[in-house]
């Protein structure tokens, strides 16, 4: 049995190919590199290179590899830049998703695992998120998060799809030195940019009534949730139950102010953040109950904080060396 990657070239898909070759399942991925990089696949996977939006290509890698489930991580992932771009988001989030259900009917694929997020939450007016908080997505990036949540959902009435949503929050940390995160709007990528740039990093609002006056989030080891997928994979393969969504989250979070001090003590280049005004609508705290996921998925916050920035500045650092 196979497993479909989407956007397995990526940062997280690349930890989850990972995780099923460490669970002894055999993953192939497809990518069409616009954000992944292909150094990111190891050697023995197979890897397909295209969009979601080609269906005949989706058919004829599911027929080649003889796919029998899929875990789909693919998509446009930038909340910020949705707002002005909605049209690509859309497209690339629900027609891609729509078209990837197609040809997954069409090859006889019944199960998935698909990569949702907290953005399907907006802005919650509660300190601890459950699945069960009301969806008030605030982007076309969240909004389309949660379209996927419901084609998954209609398809499973329709036509029997088995399947789990996994919501996470803040992404960070490196499992492997060679896997970084290459995204231009994340919170730790910018902040080693800066330092390695010799800029200062900047973060915004530092008034916020929290113990140290800067936001409270949730940050979760990119390795820790990929291990989540592979065990929500094996147990669609066996057939077991879960639940449509799950929250991938701490339960109590971090401030932005003790990733920076993290971060300091991590590079040994001491700064003092820049502030910058606070971003309209930026909640004061947004942390999630993983109490189901530890139930069903073995979801465990496996790594500090300081292990997340030290992995992630390692692997970041390995990026910015010039080739030999």
């Amino acid at each position: 049995m196979t497993w479909l990657v989407t956007g397995g070239a990526g940062y997280i898909g690349s930890h989850v190919v990972r995780a099923l070759l460490d669970a002894g399942m055999r993953p192939v991925v497809l990518d069409d590199l616009s954000t992944g990089h292909e150094s990111f696949v190891p050697e023995d996977v197979p890897f397909v290179r295209g969009s979601l939006l080609n269906g005949g290509l989706l058919i004829d890698a599911m027929r080649e590899y003889d796919v029998t489930g899929v875990i789909h991580v693919a998509g446009f992932k930038y909340a910020g830049v949705s707002v002005t771009e909605p049209l690509h988001t859309y497209e690339q989030n629900v027609t891609g998703t729509a078209r990837l259900l197609a040809a997954m009917e069409s090859h006889g694929v019944d199960r998935i695992v698909f990569s949702s997020s907290a953005a399907v939450y907006g802005t919650p007016d509660v300190d601890l998120v459950t699945e069960d908080t009301p969806k008030n997505p605030q982007s076309p990036y969240g909004e389309s998060k949660l379209i996927g949540e419901w084609l998954l959902r209609d398809q499973g009435v329709a036509r029997g799809l088995r399947h789990t949503s996994l919501r996470y929050f803040n992404v960070v940390g490196s499992g492997d030195p060679m896997l970084y995160d290459s995204s231009p709007h994340n919170l730790l990528p910018l902040v080693f940019t800066a330092l390695l740039e010799g800029r200062t990093p900047r973060i915004n609002g530092n008034d916020y009534p929290t113990p140290d006056g800067t936001n409270v989030r949730d940050y979760i080891h990119v390795a820790d949730l990929a291990l989540s997928h592979a065990v929500a994979a094996r147990r669609l393969d066996a057939g077991e139950p879960l639940e449509p969504a799950y929250n991938l989250g701490s339960g109590d979070g971090s401030s932005v102010g003790e990733i920076m001090r993290a971060v300091a003590d991590v590079t040994g280049i001491p700064f003092t953040p820049e502030i910058a005004p606070r971003r309209a609508g930026d909640p004061a705290r947004i942390v999630a109950a993983g109490t189901l996921a530890a139930r069903d998925l073995d979801w465990q916050m496996r790594h500090s904080l300081v292990d997340m920035v030290e992995t992630q500045w390692i692997a970041t650092r390995g990026a910015s060396r010039p080739s030999e």
